[in-house]
């Protein structure tokens, strides 16, 4: 396969080689270019051998010597994979996709299931969609860690949970890439009655049975929105259902902690808020490599805030007017933080106000799911005008693309409400103290 060069940054080693826009990357140092990561793995090197065929069909073969790496070389791509993303193929009772309702950006409809996009930003990949290249290139490449959504590790439940008959067969993925030693993170989305209980017993016990490679365990609840209408008949967790999955998780945790001196096993912080227990402290969650699942958020924000706070001098505050708006989910953790810092300096204008979902539905909690109209007829005649909003990143696609779900902007919302609204990190406590200080 080659690839089609998009453009040519001028003044580049390969633009200076001759490399022009509509120009078709074959091959580098004798490699096939298939894609973005074919590419970036080949070209990072210092002797280049580049073939490539011009418009007129013409091959030509560049030696470029000692580049200083890919982006030296000034190609670019129609995108950022090269490739077209690889689509999803399973249909999982629980994809929340699925719950997304008519009318909204066409990205949000759009199933990922691409091992690359698990590499280069941390996706989660069910191993279905994923060629024996592109396994034997991950093992080539020793490409680590991957993210990979495994929910349970019983072949035939597996394959009923996601609906497709391949998908217990891809389990045997896990081993080969096990002893290759890829590096890999795991995720559970449990489902009440289905995969935990004695299902997740199972999955754990078997999913440790393939440490080292698999590094660290999520254990991330279903999540539910209002729009199930012919779907699978799925419950959410209550208080009792996430008390016994944790025990679980704990009794498993103790068992591995024993002999590696480490909890394997991570538990989503939702688990902890609706079985209306303590979030453990930040040692619980070791280096933190289920961020992105939801998983120790409150602990670590919890941490940096309180030890910013206690080296800051609260006498530098700017004295303005500030309000966080947030889920029903961080809407604790930000009122203790909030009263940490008044309790400290009494005279703080700070408030947290929580955040209902009625768009989703009111079993959705994380702030990440709010929209616009949410933040809008629930924040107007409550946030004083001139004062300025603090919201979780979470809330928008992209720093770049300020955009809520329901593409209301935040410039407009900030119209809108006439205030100024910033948006924070989601874990960056200290970040949080400077905003609400003015600093």
């Amino acid at each position: 396969m080659s690839v089609k060069i998009d453009a040519v940054q001028k003044g580049t080693k390969g633009y200076r080689k001759g490399i022009r826009p509509g120009d078709t990357l074959v091959s580098v140092n004798g490699h096939e270019i298939f894609d973005v990561l074919d590419y970036r793995f080949y070209a990072d090197a210092d002797d280049l051998y580049l073939q490539t065929i011009n418009s007129g069909g013409k091959l030509h073969t560049r030696h470029i010597r000692h580049s200083e790496g890919v982006d030296d070389l000034g190609l670019e791509f129609s995108s950022y994979l090269i490739d077209k993303k690889q689509s999803c193929r399973n249909k999982c009772i629980f994809c929340f996709v699925d719950q997304m309702p008519p009318g909204m950006r066409e990205s949000l409809y759009f199933k990922d299931d691409d091992s690359r996009l698990s590499f280069f930003f941390g996706n989660y990949i069910t191993l279905t969609a994923i060629s024996e290249r592109e396994v034997q290139r991950i093992i080539d490449m020793h490409i680590s860690p991957i993210n990979i959504s495994v929910h349970t590790m019983n072949p035939e439940l597996r394959v009923k949970m996601m609906g497709n008959p391949h998908s217990g067969e891809a389990l045997k993925i896990i081993d080969r890439l096990a002893d290759a030693r890829i590096k890999m993170n795991t995720q559970l989305v449990l489902c009440p009655g289905i995969n935990d209980g004695e299902e997740l017993r199972y999955s754990l016990d078997e999913l440790s049975k393939r440490y080292p490679a698999v590094q660290s365990i999520a254990a991330v609840p279903v999540g539910l929105t209002s729009f199930r209408e012919g779907l699978y008949p799925l419950k959410p967790y209550d208080r009792q259902s996430a008390a016994e999955t944790l025990d679980i998780i704990e009794e498993f945790n103790s068992h591995f902690r024993y002999y590696n001196g480490f909890n394997l096993c991570s538990p989503a912080d939702e688990f902890f808020i609706k079985a209306e227990r303590e979030i453990p402290d930040p040692s619980y969650y070791g280096d933190f490599s289920q961020l992105e699942n939801g998983v120790g958020m409150w602990a670590l924000t919890k941490q940096s805030f309180l030890n910013a706070l206690a080296g800051s001098d609260l006498r530098q505050a700017s004295g303005r007017s500030v309000m966080i708006a947030t889920g029903e989910a961080a809407f604790p953790l930000l009122s203790q933080l909030v009263d940490a810092l008044i309790g400290k300096a009494p005279g703080t204008n700070v408030r947290v106000h929580k955040i209902r979902n009625t768009f989703f539905g009111e079993s959705v909690t994380v702030a990440g799911l709010l929209t616009g109209r949410d933040l809008e007829q629930q924040l107007r005649g409550v946030i004083l005008p001139g004062s300025v909003l603090l919201l979780p990143s979470s809330v928008i696609k992209t720093p770049q693309e300020r955009v809520f779900l329901d593409d209301v902007s935040v410039d407009e919302l900030s119209e809108q409400l006439d205030v100024e609204i910033e948006i924070i990190g989601e874990t960056d406590g200290r970040e949080l103290l400077e905003r609400i200080l003015g600093n």
